[in-house]
């Protein structure tokens, strides 16, 4: 078995954005810039960014045989009985799904809850291996457990690596909620992002962070400075399940959040999708704070006027950012809206069976719709 090297050796790491080294020597792919670090607000948001969702390792090989060293992160909440499950890798052959193997848990970090402090359990690497590869030269991809950050240590193979062949697909940019991130998904290519992106052959950077969807500037920054024929932007269910917006806040934010990213993409096509049907939240307000009574002189709670300074719904959203885009098409034709139930809406709600997020099956249905609907020759990204 030969030695590969991870770092300045012939391994692409597609997906990936930075590669931190760990102080045991192993590379922690993230999936934003080093430098948005330090503008993080909380652990949950550095943990979510190193969940490696569509982060796969490329390579043109002739190995049968494949190993890879690596000491996974899962989460264990302290209600909960056991640790979250660490996921699988699938090796990827040509383009088509080979094999798959169980990632090994390693470290532990319980949590009293999702933006706690944990407190770290040590753990092992283990060895993860793929054998009886088809003969031949061929392409390669790895994919990383999109729910389970992974430190790599080690990769190992029975013939010599060669860096992968330029695929020439477009390559899409995509930022989105934990409906893109897709934790819940059977497996790392079965998340809807890159469902799609083979569907009509695009090479897709997911940058589907999970409960952290939030307009936030550096992920803004982050878009705008990225190679990209192809954008999209799920916006809006995180600052409706968060509470993190009112109307009056969250228009001119994402008015920024466009800007900024068509500095660096004036004239990539640029899809704006709202959220998909969410039956927990969708006639009402999370966590919403009864209306106090008005003060002398004040309008009456619900008074039009005050609209934009109630709480955010899903409708609302909605209807903001069908209003933003309409708004902006003026001065910018490539800019486009969806609204996400034509992808995931009233009648796919048995395949969401915590009320916000789909299924494994309803991530397909994402997928097909998606590819169907937005690149199809009137869709956003047709042509």
């Amino acid at each position: 078995m030969y030695e590969i090297p991870l770092e300045d050796g012939p391994v692409r790491f597609a997906g990936a954005l930075d590669l931190e080294r760990r102080p045991g020597g192993g590379l922690l792919p993230r999936r934003l810039p080093a430098w948005t670090r330090q503008q993080y607000p909380d652990a949950f948001m550095d943990y979510v960014a190193a969940m490696p969702s569509g982060v796969r390792l490329a390579f043109r090989t002739a190995a049968r045989t494949l190993e890879v060293d690596l000491l996974t992160t899962v989460r264990h909440f302290d209600k909960a009985a056991r640790p979250a499950p660490a996921g699988v890798l699938d090796l990827l052959v040509d383009g088509r799904l080979a094999a798959q193997q169980p990632a090994p848990t390693g470290r532990v970090l319980r949590l009293a809850h999702a933006r706690a402090e944990g407190r770290e359990v040590p753990g092992e690497p283990g060895t993860v291996r793929f054998t009886e590869l088809p003969e031949g030269m061929k392409e390669v991809e790895l994919w990383l457990p999109q729910q389970t950050p992974c430190e790599l240590l080690a990769l190992r193979a029975d013939a010599a690596l060669c860096p992968p062949v330029p695929s020439g697909r477009r390559r899409w940019v995509h930022h989105g909620s934990s409906i893109s991130h897709c934790t819940q998904a059977d497996h790392p290519t079965g998340t809807w992002p890159a469902v799609a992106a083979s569907l009509v052959a695009l090479d897709v950077v997911n940058l589907g962070l999970a409960g952290n969807c939030m307009l936030d500037p550096y992920v803004a920054r982050t878009i705008r400075d990225l190679p990209a024929d192809l954008i999209s932007l799920e916006l809006g269910g995180n600052p409706v399940l968060k509470g993190t917006f009112k109307l009056r806040t969250f228009t001119p934010a994402v008015h920024g959040f466009l800007d900024t990213v068509r500095e660096g993409h004036p004239d990539t096509p640029l899809l704006v999708v709202s959220p998909i049907i969410c039956p927990r939240v969708e006639d009402t307000v999370p966590g919403a704070a009864p209306t106090p009574p008005p003060e002398n002189g004040a309008e009456e709670p619900g008074d039009p006027g005050e609209i934009g300074l109630g709480p955010l719904t899903m409708p609302l959203v909605r209807d903001a950012l069908k209003s933003i885009v309409r708004q902006r098409r003026r001065d910018d034709p490539h800019l486009h809206y969806l609204d996400g139930r034509a992808l995931f809406g009233p009648a796919d709600a048995a395949d969401m069976p915590d009320g916000v997020h789909p299924s494994a099956k309803g991530y397909l249905t994402i997928a097909e719709r998606f590819a169907e609907r937005v690149t199809g020759a009137e869709g956003a990204f047709g042509g």
